[in-house]
C-alpha cells in the first residue's frame, strides 16, 4: 500500500498495520490509530476479532481503551468489508507485496477462494 492512500477493502486480510490505521480515520475512529498500532493490530488480526471468545474481546477492549459505541462500529465496518467481498463488489487486484509476474495466478486464485477467505462471516437474516 503506498502512504496515505486507503486500503482496498478486499486486501484487508493483509493490511499492514499502518493500513489498519488509514483506515480507522476513513471509519472515524482515527482517535484509536496509535493505540492499534502500538498493539500490532493488522488485517489478519482484525480478521480473528469474529473467533474471539467473550473474555478476549474485553481484554482487547481494555487493551485499546474503546468505547462499547466504537467497537460496536468497528465490527459493523467489519462486516461491511466482508459481506462486499462475499458479493464480489471489490475488484480482485494483486497486493503490493506480489510480483507482478504473478499477478494473473492472484487475481485468479483470489476470485476462486474469495468465500473461504471470509468463512468466519455470519450472514445474518
Amino acid at each position: 500500500m503506498s502512504r496515505g492512500r486507503s486500503p482496498e477493502p478486499l486486501d484487508f486480510f493483509i493490511w499492514t498495520v499502518e493500513d489498519v490505521g488509514l483506515w480507522l480515520e476513513e471509519i472515524n475512529l482515527g482517535s484509536y490509530r496509535q493505540v492499534f498500532e502500538e498493539n500490532g493490530v493488522n488485517g489478519e488480526y482484525l480478521e480473528s476479532l469474529s473467533m474471539f471468545t467473550t473474555e478476549q474481546i474485553l481484554r482487547f477492549i481494555r487493551r485499546c481503551h474503546m468505547k462499547w459505541g466504537d467497537f460496536i462500529t468497528l465490527c459493523k465496518e467489519l462486516r461491511r468489508i466482508k459481506v462486499a467481498c462475499l458479493k464480489g463488489e471489490q475488484e480482485v487486484r494483486r497486493p503490493w507485496w506480489a510480483p507482478s509476474c504473478l499477478s494473473v495466478v492472484f487475481v485468479r486464485a483470489a476470485k476462486r477462494n474469495r468465500q473461504s477467505r471470509v468463512v468466519s462471516l455470519k450472514l445474518e437474516p
